[in-house]
């Protein structure tokens, strides 16, 4: 079957560097104004030291980002007021976010040392950002570990198996939080060597136990899996909606779903590339609750 349709991503403005943004510093910030991207900037801060002082709601500018450095973030706002690190297209070495409440938008990160992207915390979301060729570690692009996150219109390209298990996108939960109430939705996953997705919950025989991965939503991503076996990979990950996906690439199949990870709604409007044998494959653990259109074989 030859691919049927394009989805549309709103891909990557980003940019980010080696600075660190957290803690709470007395510091004030320059007057509110626009920088050369996207986002209107209530707070520019010219240092690490200004970026510390940032309060819920606004919208930071850093100016001392380098591409050699890495963005980490440390400081969040509230549920309701989110701060916003907005990159508007600056180049940086690789964003950590630990940190609730905060959103981290167009920043362009370039051979970072992987994943290009970490995030931990509640309430995150991560949006319009490239990253690309990642190395060392496992090589993957992105990871998450959290509650209520939101991974949306990035563009992750050249994750290589040289530098280990170079998925697009992962997470895993072994003394890390599991992962729960995550939607991934309008991203571009090209040029993977592995997995675009590799979910795994804390039961799947390697991780700690505690806690449950679940209520992931993957939705009109494109996914080009170039080595692995499969595009998107769920062991025990629970109650997962995919759909409106197009996979490419030389996998067997498209979705594996593995070791207990029942519940899954899969969309008949997912399209597969003429070399993908078949959309779904499944184990026996995996069968309770399934919707969606018949698998094709095994995970």
């Amino acid at each position: 079957m030859g691919i049927q349709r394009h989805v549309v991503i709103g891909a990557a403005l980003v940019a980010a560097a080696g600075t660190a943004l957290s803690g709470a510093a007395p510091a004030a910030a320059t007057a509110a104004g626009t920088t050369g991207g996207g986002l209107t900037c209530t707070r520019h801060s010219a240092t690490q030291q200004l970026a510390e002082a940032a309060q819920p709601g606004d919208v930071v500018c850093v100016a001392d980002l380098r591409a050699d450095r890495r963005l980490t973030i440390t400081r969040g706002g509230t549920p309701d007021q989110p701060i916003t690190y907005a990159g508007n297209g600056s180049a940086v070495g690789g964003i950590t976010i630990a940190a609730d409440n905060v959103i981290v938008d167009g920043y362009v990160v370039d051979r970072p040392a992987a994943p290009g992207i970490s995030m931990t915390g509640d309430n995150i979301t991560v949006r319009n950002n490239r990253v690309s060729d990642p190395r060392g570690g496992d090589g993957d692009g992105l990871r998450f570990f959290g509650t209520h996150l939101k991974i949306l219109h990035n563009t992750i390209s050249g994750t290589s198996n040289r530098h280990g298990h170079a998925d697009c996108m992962q997470t895993f939960a072994s003394d890390t939080p599991p992962s729960q109430h995550v939607l991934i939705e309008g991203n571009r996953c090209e040029r993977i060597d592995n997995m675009c997705l590799m979910a795994e919950g804390p039961n799947d025989g390697e991780g700690d136990g505690r806690g449950h991965t679940s209520d992931f939503t993957i939705r009109n991503n494109f996914c080009e899996t170039l080595v692995a076996a499969q595009n998107l990979m769920f062991e025990d990950v629970q109650d997962c909606v995919i759909e409106g996906n197009e996979f490419a690439g030389d996998p067997v199949k498209a979705i594996g779903l593995a070791i207990g990870s029942t519940g899954a709604h899969v969309g008949d409007d997912n399209v597969m590339g003429p070399r993908i044998r078949y959309l779904v494959g499944i184990d026996d653990s995996s069968r309770r609750g399934y919707v969606g259109p018949k698998p094709g074989g095994p995970a």
